[in-house]
């Protein structure tokens, strides 16, 4: 059986738990003596055991370091427009399952929205450490509030997918440094915003002939990335 993880804030010789991971636990009926594994959410991983386990904490004790957790060779950043409803919720999922190390939420002249509240951005950080649980990651990416575009800074390559772009991802990826990818709201990419970062050092790249929906382009393109670096 796969042990549950739990994210702790750091791993010490004894971690303990507040209220809401010690009712987790109780859903998921483990009992004192009980392995689980525990992660920090920077690339640390370890089993531990429940030591104790009531109401209101948990207490574990920090067994065997582990390694091998699967990353891409470089941290990647997916820099996502607000969308409206339930759609960004399901971009972070699907971001942290596929390894990004950052999401940088951005204004564009087209954006569904203009800002987020600070209830909402604490619900996509959840969504984020629940998905890097259940995909067993150790790094639970951050989510940054938003930046207007223009306020964009990166290290390393970002890439922004547009329709009519002819650049393909793997003709501008090597993985010799960090990577950023881009992508637009329902109503695209102005053409002056893509040129802007165009002029800065970014390239634009393809996502094939069709056009894609504003919350199934970053999963394509990530997608895309993610399949050359493993």
């Amino acid at each position: 059986m796969t042990a549950h993880r739990v994210r702790v804030d750091a791993l010490t010789p004894e971690m303990t738990l507040g209220p809401r991971e010690a009712r987790h636990l109780h859903v998921l009926r483990l009992r004192t003596g009980d392995a689980v594994r525990v992660f920090d959410g920077r690339g640390a991983e370890a089993e531990a055991t429940v030591e104790v386990l009531d109401e209101g904490r948990a207490v574990l004790t920090l067994g065997p370091l582990l390694t091998g957790a699967a990353e891409t060779p470089q941290p990647v950043t997916l820099a996502a427009p607000l969308l409206k409803g339930d759609k960004l919720t399901d971009v972070v999922r699907a971001a942290t399952e596929l390894g990004v190390s950052r999401v940088q939420l951005v204004v564009t002249r087209h954006a569904d929205a203009r800002e987020i509240g600070a209830q909402k951005l604490s619900r996509l950080r959840r969504i984020a450490e629940e998905a890097s649980k259940q995909s067993r990651r150790a790094v639970t990416p951050e989510v940054l509030a938003p930046v207007p575009l223009a306020e964009l800074t990166w290290d390393g390559a970002l890439l922004v997918a547009h329709p009519g772009a002819v650049a393909r991802l793997t003709d501008h990826l090597n993985w010799d440094a960090p990577v950023t990818l881009l992508t637009g709201p329902e109503g695209g990419l102005a053409d002056a915003e893509v040129a802007s970062l165009v002029s800065r050092g970014a390239v634009a790249v393809t996502l094939g002939p069709r056009v894609l929906r504003a919350e199934t382009a970053p999963v394509a393109l990530l997608g895309a990335l993610v399949a050359t670096g493993v």
